[in-house]
């Protein structure tokens, strides 16, 4: 990781479904919007008076890029860290400037839902086992867990009728139950 002084930690909304690529070397990526606003509830009027709303271009690289695509649609309330570029532009006679943030990690922001975490298995080291106590536990969800989702609303979408937008079918997910 490179020594970085303009690291920056953002809490917003996804403002487009995310668009996967591949970078010319094959490498996955990642980009969305996340859209950030502030606000302040005003005790003398006793209502909340919303501030301006910041727009940040996200990238994610490599799994980080992997698991964002099959975790994150529109609308998510997430939490990036990340490192931030500015870039100026000129288009059509006009100026600006876009805040990128080159994602470090992403999540969503649990007080503003719930959310379910499922491991991905790492590919072993060619002709080295894992050991025992190492070795990554990729069974079925217990019935604990399954309690524990409903008691949240939640159900595994891995039913027949759990598709995306898109009309795919949607694996290792969680939805309103």
């Amino acid at each position: 990781m490179s020594i970085t002084n303009d690291v920056l930690t953002i809490a917003g909304n996804i403002g487009n479904d995310p668009v996967a690529n591949e970078t010319r070397s094959g490498k996955a990526v990642i980009n969305f919007r996340v859209a950030t606003s502030s606000g302040y509830f005003d005790q003398r009027t006793g209502a909340w008076v919303d501030g301006g709303t910041n727009w940040y271009a996200v990238s994610a690289f490599g799994k980080l890029a992997e698991h964002a695509k099959a975790s994150l649609h529109c609308g998510d309330p997430v939490i990036v860290v990340g490192r931030l570029r500015q870039k100026e532009w000129e288009a059509n006679g006009k100026k600006g400037i876009d805040v990128e943030l080159t994602a470090d990690s992403i999540g969503h922001d649990l007080r503003r839902g719930t959310s379910a975490f499922a491991r991905r298995p790492r590919p072993e080291q060619a002709g080295v086992a894992p050991a025992a106590d190492d070795a990554p536990v990729l069974d079925e969800p217990t019935e604990a867990d399954r309690d524990a989702w409903a008691g949240a609303g939640l159900r595994l979408t891995d039913e027949p009728d759990s598709v995306e937008a898109s009309g795919d079918p949607r694996d290792d997910a969680l939805t309103p139950a």
